[in-house]
């Protein structure tokens, strides 16, 4: 598995493969992405964690646009991903670790067996 992380307000858009776009017909399904309940606290904004198979090898995001009449390109980036490990030495050195499923916040350099 891949990871990488996102803010609130963003959304993913196109995905690559090996060999260009994801093709969803010629695969027979969409990528697996699954958004994780673990983030991180940079700079008072929180970045989720993202999951995705080991097939993709990157992502286009894009900011939500609360204005649908706006029909301008918006900023987009493309994510590149990283390893579980490299996953787990950004969280190790966060200003702090989100845990949604327990809704609250870690702060690894006071509590680190709660990380564990």
């Amino acid at each position: 598995m891949k990871y990488f992380f996102l803010s609130n307000g963003w959304n993913i858009g196109r995905v690559w493969e090996f060999g260009g776009l994801w093709n969803e017909n010629s695969r027979g399904r969409g990528p697996i992405i699954k958004r994780l309940n673990l983030g991180i606290v940079e700079s008072s904004e929180v970045l989720w964690l993202y999951q995705v198979e080991d097939d993709v090898l990157m992502v286009e995001v894009k900011p939500i646009s609360n204005d649908s009449s706006n029909s301008s390109i918006g900023q987009v980036v493309l994510k590149r991903l990283i390893s579980a490990e490299d996953a787990m030495d950004v969280l190790a050195s966060a200003e702090g670790v989100v845990n949604q499923s327990l809704n609250s916040s870690i702060n690894p350099s006071i509590n680190p067996s709660t990380n564990q």
